[in-house]
C-alpha cells in the first residue's frame, strides 16, 4: 500500500513549548521533521476547546455546522438539560466517512466524539469512552481482542476511566503530579503499540492517532513547562516535576520518530493540535456575577456550594437544572468548560426584546473588572456572530473570551473574580500544524492557517474530491508549485455518516459519570 496519510493529533500542543524543546535537543525527531517539511500556527475555532476543535479539524466545518460546542450538548434548543457529547452529536460528515465513500480504509485511534464508532471500513478505537465499554466501542468486532493480546495491555489506559482523574488541580503533592505525568507517558506508548500492530496486520489509507498527554500535563503542570516561568531557584521537588515533564516530551518525540519511520517516502504525515496553551491566572465566577446583576436567581436553600460533592453524577453536573429559580433567571452558564452563556426566553418575548437584552449583557460583561481594575473579559461574542449554520439553535447565546484565556466557574462566590495562587494551563487559539510528504515544501515555516484547512489537506493529498460544503481550503502556500491535484474536483455535499448499525446512544453508569466529572475537575474544567 502506498501514497497513504498519517494524521497525528497532539492535543494542546503549542510552538511556545515545542520550539524551545526542539532547540534544546529534547525533541530531535520533531526538529528534523520540521526541517524537512512545513510548519505554521493553526488557528482554532471558538471556543478553543477539545470537542468542538477536533470536530472542526476532522470535518472541515465550524461548530455552527457540526453542532459541537462543548463537552456537553443541549438535549434540544428549548431544553435546560445537557448530555455528554458523543458521535451522535456531530452533524457534519467526517474525514473517515468521506474516505469510506471513496473506497478507502481508515484507522482512527483516540479521537473524541468517535463513540459509538462510525460504520466505516477500517479500525476505530474511540477516545473519551468508559473502559468498561471498550470492547463494545471498538470497531470492527474482534478488534478489542486483538488489542488485548498486545503485551502489557491495560484497558484503563485507553479510556477516560483513568486512575489519576480524581486528583485536584490545586494542592497536589509533588508525588501526585509525578504519577500524573508518568501515567500519560506510559499511555502514549500504548497508542504507539496499537498503531504498530495495525500497520503490520491491517494498514489503512488514513491512519489517525491522537496523543492527549500534552494537554493533560500542561493543564496541571504549566508552571513547570512554560519557558517564561522557569527559574533556577525552584525547590528540589518542583525541579523533579519539571524534569519529568521534560522527559514526557522526550518520550513523545521518540514515539513520533517511530511513527515517522512507519511512513514510506510516498506517504504524507501531518501533525496538528486542536488549540494552543498559556497560563490562566484567575477565575471569573460568571454565575455569581449574573446573580449580583439580578439576571440569575438561585433556588431557595439550594446554592451551588451546598451540593459541591465530587460524587455528583454527570446529569447533575449542569447544576443550573435544579439549583436555579427559573421564574427569576434570565441568563445562566450551565457548564464551566465552554464559556457559553444561555439566555432564558420569556413567554411571548419578541426577537427585538431578546436582542436588546443580549446586547445589554454583551456591554456589561465587556466592562467587568478585577480587584485592580483590569478587564476580566477580552471579548464577548454572540451566537449569530460566531456560530452561523444549521446548528445555530443549539449554540450558547453568548461566548466569553477571558483576558487570560481561561475558563469560567459556574459556582457561587462572594467575589466575582479570584486570583489563583498558582497559574494553571489554559487553552489558547494558536495550535500547531506540521506536515511532510509529496508535493509539500521543505524547510518552510509560514504564518497561520485555519484548523478548518486540515480536512481539505488530507483529502487533497489522498486524491479524494473535496465536498463543496467544506469551510476550509487547501493551504496552497504549503505546497510546491504545481502541487495542485488535477483530478480531485469538488463533489456535492453529503449528510453526516451514521454510527455503526444498531448502535444506540451510549449510556454511562453513575460510576462512569462520577469518574468523568472527576476527570474534568482534575483538568480544571470544573471548579
Amino acid at each position: 500500500m502506498s501514497g497513504r496519510f498519517f494524521l497525528i493529533g497532539l492535543d494542546g500542543a503549542t510552538f511556545d513549548v515545542l520550539d524551545p524543546l526542539m532547540e534544546q535537543g529534547v525533541m530531535p525527531a520533531l526538529r528534523s521533521f520540521l526541517a524537512s517539511g512545513v510548519g505554521a500556527n493553526l488557528r482554532t475555532v471558538v471556543p478553543a476547546l477539545t470537542p468542538p476543535a477536533w470536530a472542526s479539524l476532522v470535518t472541515g466545518r465550524s461548530p455552527g455546522n457540526h453542532g459541537v460546542f462543548d463537552f456537553f450538548a443541549k438535549d434540544s434548543p428549548e431544553s435546560h438539560y445537557f448530555h455528554i457529547s458523543t458521535a451522535h452529536d456531530v452533524k457534519a460528515e467526517t474525514l473517515w466517512s468521506i474516505l469510506d465513500r471513496a473506497g478507502l480504509r481508515s484507522t482512527v485511534l483516540n479521537f473524541p466524539l468517535t463513540f459509538p464508532a462510525p460504520a466505516i471500513q477500517g479500525n476505530v478505537v474511540p477516545g473519551w469512552m468508559p473502559w468498561r465499554q471498550l470492547r463494545l466501542g471498538c470497531r470492527p468486532e474482534g478488534l478489542y481482542d486483538r488489542i488485548k493480546a498486545i503485551p502489557d495491555f491495560d484497558p484503563k489506559a485507553l479510556s477516560l476511566d483513568l486512575s489519576p482523574e480524581a486528583k485536584a488541580v490545586q494542592g497536589c503533592r509533588p508525588e501526585e503530579l509525578a504519577e500524573w505525568v508518568g501515567f500519560y507517558t506510559r499511555r502514549e506508548r500504548h497508542w504507539l503499540r496499537i498503531v504498530r500492530m495495525l500497520e503490520r496486520e491491517d494498514p489503512s489509507s488514513l491512519t489517525a492517532v491522537l496523543f492527549d498527554g500534552v494537554d493533560k500535563i500542561q493543564h496541571l503542570c504549566w508552571r513547570f513547562i512554560d519557558p517564561g516561568a522557569r527559574s533556577s531557584a525552584r525547590p528540589a521537588e518542583e525541579e523533579r516535576i519539571r524534569e519529568l515533564c521534560t522527559e514526557y516530551f522526550r518520550e513523545l518525540d521518540s514515539i513520533l520518530g517511530e511513527l515517522f519511520r512507519l511512513a514510506a517516502p510516498e506517504d504524507t504525515v501531518l501533525l496538528a493540535s486542536d488549540h494552543g496553551f498559556g497560563a490562566q491566572t484567575g477565575t471569573f465566577f460568571v454565575n455569581a456575577w449574573l446573580a449580583k446583576k439580578g439576571y440569575l436567581a438561585w433556588a431557595k436553600g439550594s446554592g451551588p456550594e451546598a451540593t459541591g460533592s465530587e460524587d455528583l453524577g454527570m446529569e447533575q453536573l449542569a447544576r443550573h437544572v435544579y439549583l436555579l429559580d427559573w421564574s427569576r433567571t434570565r441568563a445562566y452558564v450551565p457548564t464551566p468548560s465552554g464559556n457559553g452563556l444561555y439566555i432564558v426566553r420569556g413567554d411571548g418575548e419578541s426577537r427585538a426584546e431578546y436582542e436588546r437584552f443580549r446586547a445589554r449583557l454583551v456591554e456589561e460583561l465587556s466592562e467587568v473588572r478585577d480587584e485592580r481594575g483590569r478587564p476580566i473579559v477580552s471579548r464577548v461574542r454572540t451566537k449569530d456572530e460566531i456560530f452561523p449554520g444549521a446548528c445555530l439553535s443549539l449554540a450558547p447565546d453568548i461566548v466569553l473570551e477571558l483576558e487570560d484565556g481561561g475558563l469560567v466557574s459556574i459556582l457561587d462566590s462572594d467575589t466575582v473574580y479570584r486570583t489563583r495562587k498558582e497559574p494553571l494551563g489554559a487553552h489558547r487559539p494558536e495550535g500547531v500544524f506540521l506536515a511532510r510528504g509529496p508535493g509539500l515544501r521543505k524547510g518552510l515555516r509560514f504564518g497561520e492557517i485555519s484548523i478548518l484547512d486540515v480536512a481539505p489537506t488530507v483529502l487533497h493529498s489522498l486524491g479524494v474530491p473535496l465536498p463543496r460544503d467544506l469551510e476550509g481550503a487547501v493551504p496552497w502556500e504549503a505546497f510546491e508549485a504545481g502541487g495542485r491535484s488535477k483530478g480531485a474536483s469538488a463533489e456535492k455535499a453529503r449528510p453526516r455518516e451514521e454510527v455503526a448499525a444498531g448502535a444506540a446512544r451510549p449510556t454511562l453508569s453513575k460510576e462512569d459519570e462520577r469518574r468523568l466529572a472527576a476527570h474534568l475537575r482534575a483538568l480544571g474544567y470544573i471548579e
